[in-house]
């Protein structure tokens, strides 16, 4: 036989090699830096660092979770060709990869729902919604595909704010959802002032917090009327940063997106019949009317347990975290809508890639 020589037998080399290399779970944990970045899934080791800047979903849930294995998060956010990005960042193979029953079961869940196509989304039905909201909006349709410009809020933070959350969720230093001081604190270990991880500052419980949060249970439905205010300062927080830890790609026309939100918004408020006291009694109530998902969105995660990280959120205990961090709301499917599905949080968590539609079936499962 013939030996292969050139480029394609280094190319065959390469590919042997990261085939052949094994490491252990400890030698990958030590790739756990923002310059150097390794993850494993189903027991393959990939040096992700490169794609970092690329990720869909940011940065901050690889660098989260680096240095570990990550099958189980992999296959909850991810569609199956993803998997086909996987392959031209491998290094090695895990010697001593096992798995978990949990995370077999969960695994074995996900399979069953792929092969029932419940994660296919029924175009017919977007469609339809897409022709209605056109109809409704006319000549501004391009609103549809500027969320910025539309809500007011930074694309970028809800996407940087939501991957951390489900990444920890319910992780009293790592989660942002949980971490509301001074106005509320969900566990008494945030009197301890611990540092967040997502802000990348104390979360201090001084004499304005200790104040605020004795009147927690008073003040919680009114501030959940105004809760979208929050979501305003964040974005604007965010995208004006100095940080170029948390810069957001795409910077300059997301500000312009939120600018144009508050430049059509009041201009739209200010032609509504009635004077000051209506257009603002019209404002207050439609930011109540969103609070009812703030409220759901608390009942789903402030009744369930807290804890804290010692160092980075774990890639092993992923399953169990969401369980222990979520709880659903029961109510009748009529109010499906109000809720937008998440009421479902147990099932939205475990399998972020479901369709709204479908978590009220798999919820019994």
């Amino acid at each position: 036989m013939v030996a292969v020589k050139g480029p394609a037998a280094t190319e065959d080399q390469k590919a042997s090699e990261k085939t052949t290399k094994r490491v252990t779970s400890a030698e990958m944990a030590r790739h756990c830096g923002e310059g150097d970045v390794w993850v494993a899934v189903q027991g393959k080791v990939y040096d992700v660092t490169a794609w970092l800047p690329h990720h869909p979903g940011g940065d901050l849930p690889l660098l989260s979770l680096a240095g570990q294995d990550v099958t189980d998060a992999f296959v909850a956010y991810h569609p199956a060709s993803a998997w086909r990005v996987l392959d031209r960042y491998r290094v090695a193979t895990l010697s001593d990869y096992a798995v978990s029953e949990v995370s077999r079961d969960y695994r074995r869940l996900v399979a069953e729902f792929a092969k029932a196509g419940l994660f296919d989304r029924k175009g017919h039905g977007c469609a339809a919604s897409l022709c209605a909201m056109a109809a409704l909006l006319a000549g501004a349709i391009w609103l549809l595909v500027a969320g910025n410009c539309v809500a007011g809020i930074s694309i970028g933070w809800w996407k940087r704010n939501h991957n951390a959350h489900h990444i920890a969720c319910n992780s009293l230093d790592h989660d942002p959802d949980v971490q509301h001081m001074p106005l509320f604190a969900v566990s008494p270990r945030l009197f301890a002032s611990i540092t967040s991880a997502f802000y990348r500052r104390a979360m201090r419980f001084d004499a304005a917090a200790r104040f605020l949060v004795s009147y927690q249970h008073w003040t919680f439905y009114p501030v959940m009327c105004v809760a979208r205010v929050n979501l305003f300062a964040q974005s604007l927080l965010l995208l004006l940063a100095a940080d170029t830890r948390t810069r957001v790609p795409g910077r300059l026309a997301e500000l312009a997106g939120v600018a144009v939100f508050w430049v059509w918004y009041p201009w739209l408020v200010s032609r509504l019949p009635g004077g000051v006291h209506e257009h603002a009694a019209f404002v207050l109530l439609s930011f109540a009317v969103t609070g009812i998902q703030h409220v759901q969105f608390c009942l789903n995660h402030f009744s369930a347990g807290t804890y804290t990280y010692v160092g980075r959120p774990r890639g092993d205990d992923w399953f169990q975290k969401q369980t222990r961090g979520t709880l659903d709301v029961a109510c009748p499917p009529w109010m499906d809508w109000f809720h937008g599905g998440l009421q479902f949080q147990v099932e939205h968590h475990l399998f972020p890639r479901l369709p709204r539609c479908h978590l009220r079936r798999v919820a019994p499962l």
